[in-house]
């Protein structure tokens, strides 16, 4: 078993995990905020709903589970302690980005 990783792979494997954690933490994010939300912040709320919804979409695209030909295949990579580590940096990152952006829109309206 190969134990090194090509750095392209394990950015690949980075930016997956980062879109999908993003998408859901957005989501959950809008659907929050357009419910507890007054005024501006439901519109607000419905912006996060959307984003994402597209970057879930690009994320299951380039995955190739939509079958829409993509990106190369993120779901079989080799190393998986390396992996593993990639993915959960990429899930804080993702996390911390969607966060970022939900306080930023939350203190703007």
């Amino acid at each position: 078993m190969n134990v090194l990783v090509a750095p392209q792979t394990l950015l690949q494997y980075f930016l997956g995990m980062l879109m999908l954690v993003f998408a859901i933490a957005s989501i959950i994010a809008g659907i929050f905020t357009a419910y507890f939300g007054s005024g501006k912040s439901r519109g607000v709320g419905a912006i996060l709903i959307i984003l994402g919804l597209i970057i879930g979409f690009v994320f299951l695209w380039g995955s190739g589970v939509l079958g829409l030909g993509g990106l190369p295949d993120w779901l079989q990579l080799a190393g998986t302690v390396t992996k593993g580590v990639v993915a959960v940096v990429g899930a804080v990152v993702g996390a911390l980005i969607a966060l970022g952006i939900f306080l930023l829109a939350i203190m703007k309206t």
